[in-house]
């Protein structure tokens, strides 16, 4: 308990410190200038394509529960899935939203080991559409940063993501004598689960093109929120560069994604011109509305007939 503690303790500091930095570099008063003259229909419109992103994630993770052998209604899924974003999105807690997930998938009738490798392997799907959708997306990248320095390190990405899955699937032939350890018969297992997925076409496919339709429906929700901004940025713009900010925010070392989204958004998007201050409050307006729209998952959790206790 004090580790993880210490761990949120330590994601804490890195979003405070990079936010403080950042704002260090100019006037506070910018900010409450630039939101003043927010334009409401785009926001508006952010906010029901936001609705649309919910079900989308919802269905990835449907088909993935369902392609390992188990089932859960659709209704419940997206009830789940909405707590888990309330989870990950609110609560100063150790316990992330998958991990509820996980939890909540169980006690609707999952088995344990279905609803953790359900998740671990919506994740896995997520990612891999992400980083799919920036290898497309690549050659326009470079041509907007002027350079090829950077023209391997997506394709790389992308290699060892398929290769870690491809190992992954060879972890269910474990010796018997090492799937006596809980952790590495769970391993197994989900090895099995992997094969499930990714060895069928339909499923794979499915899942995948859930991952990268969810990060274009990302995508459109930024171009949006900078259209209420009135920034000159493009969906093109948001296509191309949003995908590399989601990838970087993905790494667990802030909360919530606080702070690193703002210091990749600032730096990807100098490149077509958006000043810092710009850049800034776009990813705060995003933080904020993905904040606000999580809510009503607590909402969700409560009428729902979890205990507080529950989530422990």
């Amino acid at each position: 308990m004090k580790k993880n503690w210490l761990y949120f303790l330590l994601k804490l500091t890195v979003s405070c410190v990079l936010i403080i930095y950042i704002l260090s570099n100019f006037q506070v008063e910018q900010l409450f200038h630039r939101l003043e003259d927010i334009e409401l229909w785009h926001l508006f419109s952010a906010t029901m394509i936001f609705v649309l992103l919910m079900f989308n994630n919802t269905l990835r993770w449907y088909i993935v529960i369902n392609a390992i052998g188990s089932a859960l209604p659709y209704k419940t899924s997206f009830k789940i899935f909405y707590i888990g974003l309330f989870f990950n999105q609110t609560l100063p807690s150790s316990v992330g939203g998958d991990a509820v997930r996980m939890y909540l998938a169980n006690k609707e009738g999952l088995s344990l080991t279905s609803a953790i490798n359900s998740v671990l392997l919506e994740r896995i799907a997520t990612l891999l559409g992400l980083i799919i959708l920036v290898v497309i997306c690549q050659p326009l990248l470079t041509s907007k940063m002027g350079g090829d320095h950077t023209q391997l390190i997506f394709p790389l990405l992308f290699t060892l993501s398929v290769t870690g899955i491809i190992c992954l699937m060879f972890l269910d032939r474990l010796p018997e004598k090492l799937t006596r350890f809980r952790i590495l018969a769970g391993i197994s297992t989900l090895g099995r689960s992997a094969k499930k997925l990714f060895l069928s076409p339909a499923n794979a496919a499915r899942s995948i093109i859930l991952g990268i339709t969810g990060n274009i429906i990302l995508s459109l929700i930024v171009f949006l929120l900078s259209q209420s901004l009135f920034l000159d940025l493009s969906f093109l713009d948001c296509l191309v560069l949003i995908p590399p900010v989601v990838l970087v925010s993905t790494i667990p070392i802030s909360i919530a994604g606080w702070g690193v989204r703002e210091a990749a958004m600032i730096t990807l998007l100098a490149l077509v011109g958006v000043a810092e201050a710009d850049a800034f409050v776009l990813s705060v307006l995003f933080g904020l509305l993905t904040f606000g729209l999580s809510l009503p998952g607590g909402i969700v959790w409560i009428i729902g007939g979890y205990k507080v206790d529950d989530t422990k």
